[in-house]
């Protein structure tokens, strides 16, 4: 009996040890588009709760979604698209209570500061031109909406150059891999050798909010609730605004 009593209470103190691990773990899964700015703002965060612990997964929104989906762990999702994050509702895999839009982007045209590039049609004159791949990248999805709007998509059909995301296309543009790329403006803010060679017009294609949302496991997380309400506060607007990001 007294025997049996020690492996309960060495199986219950086993288990108290592991959620004191895990208390204060906020799983982030992310557009990879985001990482600069959600590497500040976690950051602030965590430095206004001392126990928060952020363990981050950047990639394209789709392929974060189908993680999340064949079971990964997370407790926030943040996605250009909401088409993914309509997809994660629909499969039970986000808590309706905690979705919510909290940025705006639009997509530009970036490339070597001597090209003479200054609208869409001007395309047809480059060899390779980047895009995130419309399947799982939200930009991706907008420029070929744009290219497609603008008539151009069988003149560009033999230049384009599919990328998995963001950081990719923007290296592409950045070692001069392609003529120039599509990426979100706030890509190109980050840039160093490549510039804005034009705004893509708002008319070509469908602009998507970002959207934060809580897997059921992270509205079931106090740090993790926390967090998404701090990334719609005045504070975290303010630095979003500050890396290019629009609140409309």
């Amino acid at each position: 009996m007294l025997k049996r009593l020690k492996t309960l209470l060495l199986a219950l103190l086993l288990a108290l040890t592991a959620v004191n691990a895990f208390a204060g773990e906020i799983r982030l899964s992310a557009g990879a588009g985001m990482k600069t700015v959600l590497d500040v703002l976690s950051g602030k965060f965590a430095k206004a709760h001392p126990g928060a612990i952020f363990i981050k997964n950047y990639a394209a929104a789709g392929a974060l979604a189908m993680q999340i989906e064949n079971g990964a762990p997370a407790d926030v999702y943040i996605s250009a698209d909401s088409k993914w994050v309509e997809y994660l509702k629909v499969k039970k895999l986000l808590a309706p209570a905690w979705v919510a839009p909290f940025a705006w982007n639009e997509i530009v045209v970036i490339g070597a500061p001597s090209r003479k590039i200054t609208s869409m049609h001007d395309l047809t004159k480059l060899g390779r031109i980047a895009l995130g791949n419309p399947s799982s990248a939200p930009a991706g999805e907008m420029a070929m909406e744009a290219i497609k709007s603008a008539g151009l998509e069988k003149q560009l059909a033999g230049k384009l150059v599919m990328t998995r995301d963001m950081p990719q296309t923007l290296m592409y543009a950045e070692t001069g891999t392609v003529d120039a790329a599509f990426v979100h403006l706030t890509e190109a803010l980050t840039a160093r050798k490549a510039k804005i060679l034009f705004a893509v017009p708002h008319s070509l294609y469908t602009r998507t909010p970002f959207t934060m949302a809580l897997t059921p496991n992270g509205a079931a997380n106090t740090e993790a609730r926390a967090f998404f309400s701090y990334l719609g506060s005045a504070e975290a607007k303010g630095i979003l605004k500050r890396y290019g990001y629009l609140m409309r």
